[in-house]
């Protein structure tokens, strides 16, 4: 089996994946525009060849890459990145070879959020009053049917990069005044706490793992007012969100693939849809996979897509939560306390991309344990300001 490893070196975590899938048999072709040399050994190890390409955006590039590959070891069975940023590449990608996976004729009502909500819809899904508008007109007749506030967000955009909320019609009129060139969606504010359904489907759709994820607050304001965030694994996923997350499952028919779908939980306990994403949920989250079940999700995965199986159990016998820092922050308590005082409940610690940290911090813990009690007052100790 040939699978394309597009961007394999990043995040630096899912080297895991490559590992795993050489350890199953598959050959393992990294494509990317990171020079060999800086490439880490455990991932040189896992690659059966790489190619380098001086601009991954260039896709001519890409398609020389494709055809050496196709040449030199025969049909090209898989491609994906894991990665949110390269779907639309990899759709492309898959097209022209006629490889299995998302292609060009779906690829559009999974990146873009104003599809995915008549998606949502047509699966009986709740979702968020909104739609995608133009002009500042246009914007003030829809507020005025669904009234402030409201969150005003690039239609195809990756986590809350560029997203805000629009209190009343100043702060409108400001955001048209500086809009980027791109077609927003503008909804109702939902005021709730972010649940997620993420999980894993096998070739035909069946789930053969799923997760939950709850976090301490929006990504979007996390950003944009420079905050801290913490999420974790939930142990009892509840039965609603369940039931709405194999609706969405379906109505998106997604197979052999990871999936993250964020919903809203609201006071009165409605879950409504926020969008999907076709891939892992971000940063170290494969890893809280593991540490809240001890499985090895990596190794999973890649079994499923060498030999379609999936053995492991979930249980789910621990809460595994990421605790973000930020390094311009000053802290009660320095790292090297952090890691004397909760000892075996530190699974892993790790800096963290430049990409991410906006939302996710400079430095990242994980913890675990079986209580959620424990893990609040984990996160309130590493996030304590002096």
């Amino acid at each position: 089996m040939n699978f394309v490893f597009l961007s394999p070196h990043f995040p630096p975590n899912y080297v895991n994946f490559s590992k795993q899938l050489r350890l199953a048999g598959v050959n393992v072709l990294g494509l990317a525009d990171e020079p060999y040399h800086q490439l880490s050994p455990e991932l040189v190890a896992a690659l059966t060849e790489y190619y380098y390409v001086h601009n991954a955006h260039n896709y001519d590039e890409l398609l020389r890459a494709l055809g050496y590959f196709t040449h030199r070891y025969g049909k090209i069975d898989r491609l994906d990145s894991l990665n949110e940023y390269w779907l639309e590449t990899e759709a492309a990608l898959r097209t022209d070879f006629n490889i299995p996976g998302i292609k060009n004729d779906q690829i559009q009502r999974i990146k873009r959020k104003s599809l995915m909500k008549e998606t949502f819809k047509k699966a009986n899904v709740p979702v968020a009053a909104g739609k995608v508008v133009r002009t500042l007109p246009e914007a003030r007749r829809l507020i005025k049917q669904i009234g402030y506030p409201v969150v005003a967000k690039p239609d195809i955009g990756v986590g809350a990069a560029k997203t805000y909320k629009l209190h009343n019609d100043q702060e409108l009129v400001s955001f048209f005044e500086q809009k980027p060139d791109v077609d927003y969606l503008v909804e109702q504010f939902i005021a709730g706490t972010i649940l997620t359904f993420d999980g894993l489907t096998d070739l035909d759709g069946n789930l053969v793992f799923y997760n939950s994820l709850q976090y301490s607050q929006g990504i979007m304001e996390t950003v944009n007012n420079d905050d801290q965030i913490y999420y974790f694994t939930l142990r009892e996923i509840p039965a609603r969100l369940e039931e709405i997350g194999r609706k969405v499952l379906k109505a998106f028919d997604v197979k052999e693939r990871f999936f993250h779908f964020e919903f809203f939980r609201t006071a009165d306990d409605e879950f409504i849809a926020l969008e999907v994403n076709m891939r892992p949920p971000g940063g170290l989250t494969t890893d809280m996979f593991n540490y809240a079940n001890d499985i090895d999700i990596y190794a999973e995965w890649a079994h499923l897509i060498a030999h379609r199986r999936f053995v492991a159990v979930a249980t789910r016998p621990y809460h595994c939560c990421y605790i973000g820092r930020k390094d311009h922050k000053s802290y009660k308590v320095s790292h090297e306390e952090i890691v004397h005082a909760l000892g075996d409940k530190l699974c892993y610690h790790t800096p963290i991309s430049g990409v991410f940290s906006a939302a996710l911090g400079n430095y990242g813990y994980l913890v675990r344990s079986p209580y959620f009690e424990e893990i609040q007052e984990m996160a309130n100790f590493i996030q304590a300001l002096s």
